[in-house]
This record gives structure tokens, sequence and C-alpha cells, in this order.
């Protein structure tokens, strides 16, 4: 796994209930040389964006409880903030490319970090 250019520089919110794979997932991308901020929910992932203005990438999964799921986070985020790339992750369903907000990617579970990491630099060329 390479380091992406301008890593360090990127912060990334990752939004995951499941407490395991969200771990899993902050360290794979903190070896990358990413910052990162965790949200176990949509609700709270929203909350965290409305109070910081350093997030480059959202990097959620679909299904969650809360009053959101990953899709309206999503489609919210590129509404308000659309310099704020958009990754997207699900190991139950596998969205059409049109219908992820934005331009953003959609990465299946259980992903590997080089998906992940390819993911962000395409989502970052949009």
């Amino acid at each position: 796994m390479s380091i992406p250019p301008n890593a360090s520089a990127t912060r990334v919110l990752i939004v995951e209930d499941e407490d395991l794979v969200r771990m899993m997932a902050v360290d794979m991308l903190e070896d990358a040389g990413f910052a990162v901020v965790e949200a176990a929910c949509a609700d709270e992932a929203w909350a965290i964006l409305q109070s910081r203005s350093d997030i480059g990438v959202l990097f959620t999964d679909i299904e969650m409880p809360g009053s959101m799921n990953g899709f309206v986070l999503a489609a919210r985020v590129a509404e308000r903030w659309p310099q704020i790339r958009l990754v997207i992750t699900s190991g139950r369903c596998r969205p059409a490319p049109r219908d992820v907000p934005d331009h953003g990617m959609f990465v299946p579970k259980p992903y590997l970090a080089d998906q992940v990491l390819r993911a962000f630099e395409r989502a970052r060329a949009h």
C-alpha cells in the first residue's frame, strides 16, 4: 500500500456504526498517512461536520442507526460542502454509480486498503 500524495493534508471523517469495522478503517487510513476523525452514526457525523472546516473526505457506511443513513448524509454533505469528497461503503447493497451523490465512489465490504485508497484518489479527481 502506498501513501497517496497529500494524505497528511487530508482529514477523513469515517462514519461506521460497527465499532470493530470503524477501528480497522481508522487504523488502515492512519497507516496510509491520513488524519482521521470518527463517528458512530450519520447524526454524529453531521454534528462534527458543522463544527469543523478541515474535513476533506467523507468515508461512510450506508446502513446505520439514527435519523439518516449514509446516502442521506452523503447527499446533504454534497449539497452543503461540495468540496468534501465522498466514498461510500456497504456489505449489503451495491448502488449504481448514478445513485452515489456528487461523483462519489462506492467500495464494497469487505474492502482492502488499496481499494479504499483508489476510491479516495478517484473521488479527488472529480
